[in-house]
C-alpha cells in the first residue's frame, strides 16, 4: 500500500485523539490542494508497518483516520486497515473526495465507519472548474449514499476567493444533506496552482459572517476552520 505519513492529531476527529494515515494518490487535480506531494507518491508501507504504527501510539488513541491523497484509490488497502482498527476497539473516520461511490459503498457495507468527511469542492455542476474532472454526480451519490447508512456525516468546502463566489457557498447548502458543513480558509502555501500562491488567504472573520449568513439554509451544525482560530461553532 502507498503511504504518506502519519501523525497524531487532536482535531482531525472532534473530540478524539487520532492516528491519521495519509494515503498517496489521487486523480483530481484540485487547483488548491495542499497534499501535492501526495499526488503521485509510491512510498510503499507493508501492512505490518502500519499495524506497528497504530500499536505503538495505541494505548493513548481514540481512532484512526483514513485520509490522503484520496484514500478509495486503494480500497482494499483501507478495509484491511479498517476492520484492524475495529478489532482493537476504536473509532474510525474516513475523509474523501466521493469520486468513487463504489468503492465506499463496499466499505460501508461492512459497517467499518464511524465517521465520514466528504469535501464537496463545489456546486455538484461546477467541479470541473475545481477538480478538472466532471465528478459531481459521483459526489453526490456518495452523499447520498453515507446518509442512507447513517453514518456521521461532515461535509467540507475549502473557500477560494477566486475560485468560489459567496453564492456557491448558498447554492452548495442547498444542495447537501449532512450532520455538519465545515467552511475551510483556503492556504496558499504548497499548492498545485502556482497561480494560486498569489491569492490572498480569506479573513477567518469573513468567513464567519458567511457562515452566519447561510447558517439559516443548512439543518445541522455549521463551522468554520481556520488557521487562526481552528474549529469555530456558529451559533
Amino acid at each position: 500500500m502507498y503511504i504518506g505519513g502519519t501523525v497524531i492529531s487532536s482535531v482531525e476527529f472532534h473530540g478524539n485523539m487520532s492516528l491519521v494515515i495519509f494515503m498517496s494518490k489521487c486523480p483530481l487535480t484540485c487547483r488548491y490542494c495542499h497534499n501535492v506531494e501526495l499526488l503521485d507518491d509510491e512510498t510503499e508501507w507493508s501492512f505490518e508497518k502500519i499495524k506497528h504504527t497504530i500499536d505503538s501510539s495505541a494505548d493513548f488513541l481514540d481512532a484512526v483516520v483514513i485520509s490522503g491523497g484520496e484514500p478509495l484509490v486503494q480500497t482494499d488497502a483501507v478495509i484491511e486497515i479498517l476492520k484492524y482498527v475495529r478489532s482493537l476497539g476504536l473509532k474510525t473516520k474516513l475523509d474523501t473526495s466521493g469520486i468513487y461511490p463504489s468503492h465506499l459503498k463496499e466499505i460501508l457495507d461492512l459497517n467499518l465507519l464511524d465517521y465520514i468527511s466528504l469535501d464537496v469542492k463545489t456546486t455538484f455542476y461546477k467541479y470541473k472548474k475545481i477538480t478538472g474532472s466532471n465528478v459531481g454526480s459521483q459526489v453526490k451519490k456518495s452523499m447520498d449514499l453515507i446518509n442512507e447508512e447513517g453514518v456521521h456525516l461532515e461535509i467540507r468546502t475549502t473557500f477560494v476567493p477566486t475560485l468560489h463566489t459567496k453564492k456557491d457557498i448558498l447554492n452548495i447548502v442547498n444542495d447537501i444533506e449532512a450532520d455538519v458543513y465545515t467552511i475551510q480558509q483556503f492556504r496558499n502555501k504548497n499548492v498545485l496552482d502556482p497561480a494560486l500562491e498569489k491569492v490572498e488567504v480569506p479573513n477567518p472573520h469573513d468567513l464567519v459572517k458567511l457562515a452566519k449568513k447561510i447558517k439559516p439554509y443548512f439543518d445541522g451544525v455549521v463551522k468554520v476552520k481556520s488557521g487562526e482560530f481552528g474549529e469555530q461553532i456558529i451559533e
